[in-house]
């Protein structure tokens, strides 16, 4: 749905670069790309740390996807793929990223990027996707030890924060804040999946309830689905969110209330988690790989 060409439902996209880093002076530059079913990353790393990064939405095909988020990183550093000794290719696509020289698990590539952006305390880690959710635990390397999964339906994932950002006409990025912005928390909708919770939302604010009250109730019904999938798990002081609903603070917010643990905080966007791991792999594959080879 769009309102005078606009889409409520797309999240800006975005690339970073970090000015103090230059990939001339680096030994190794690797890559990650994480071509989701929502989102595509391409991160690069120089000689085992972050460089640069861009996200673009994920279009119909997955190789075009994944050459659109590695273009963006080439056209805003310089780099080209000549100069990227190893790529590693995670999240659905995968299998289907035609430069990439290995793929790995997005499981695993997002316990690495996890591990990367917030420490080696993090323990458990909330992957919050466009179309599944994910619980990881790891060990102090960023190494998995134990995940579970749901991705039965749309239900507290960002496809089903892009289905209430359409429907109430609220860009997605204002959902989180908006949702925080009433004088009392509304109880949950009783159903999360996209459908009825679709038709539960219309009722309310047709019974006058505000959009934001609406959004809140939504937001905590999200909350308490992903909350019960940590305490299967179980959850540890040093915890951390990554994917696209990890932009969403009145998700987060109500998952620490009802968790009781505040989540760890990143400076870098932690969407990127996934392809970051993956750069990361990348750097000690090639390494592997050369020191294999022999002088």
């Amino acid at each position: 749905m769009s309102v005078a060409g606009r889409e409520f439902w797309r999240w800006s996209e975005g690339s970073w670069v970090d000015p103090d880093k230059d990939w001339r002076r680096a030994e190794v530059v690797t890559m990650g790309v994480d071509v989701g079913s929502v989102s595509s990353e391409a991160v690069a790393c120089l000689d085992g740390e972050l460089y640069a990064y861009n996200t673009v939405r994920t279009g119909a095909s997955s190789p075009d996807s994944a050459r659109a988020a590695a273009r963006g990183v080439f056209e805003k550093t310089g780099l080209s793929a000549e100069d990227v000794r190893f790529t590693v290719g995670t999240g659905y696509g995968r299998v289907n990223i035609p430069f990439a020289d290995k793929a790995i698990t997005e499981i695993a590539c997002h316990g690495r990027g996890a591990n990367y952006l917030g420490g080696p305390a993090v323990r458990t880690i909330l992957d919050m996707g466009g179309q599944d959710c994910k619980v990881i635990h790891v060990d102090a390397g960023g190494k998995v030890t134990n995940f579970l999964m749901n991705d039965k339906c749309a239900a507290g994932t960002g496809r089903g924060m892009e289905v209430i950002a359409d429907l109430l006409e609220v860009p997605i990025e204002e959902l989180g804040p908006r949702s925080l912005d009433i004088d009392e928390e509304p109880p949950a909708v009783s159903d999360v999946c996209v459908v009825f919770a679709k038709s539960e939302a219309m009722a309310r604010l047709k019974g006058g309830w505000s959009k934001n009250k609406v959004i809140a109730a939504y937001c905590r019904a999200m909350a308490e689905r992903v909350s019960t999938l940590i305490g299967r798990i179980g959850v540890e002081p040093e915890f951390f969110i990554t994917g696209g609903i990890s932009k969403n603070v009145g998700v987060v917010k109500r998952i620490e209330r009802i968790l009781g643990v505040g989540a760890r905080q990143s400076a870098v966007d932690t969407q990127i988690a996934g392809a970051l791991g993956a750069a990361l792999f990348a750097h000690t594959l090639y390494l592997k790989g050369r020191k294999g080879a022999g002088p």
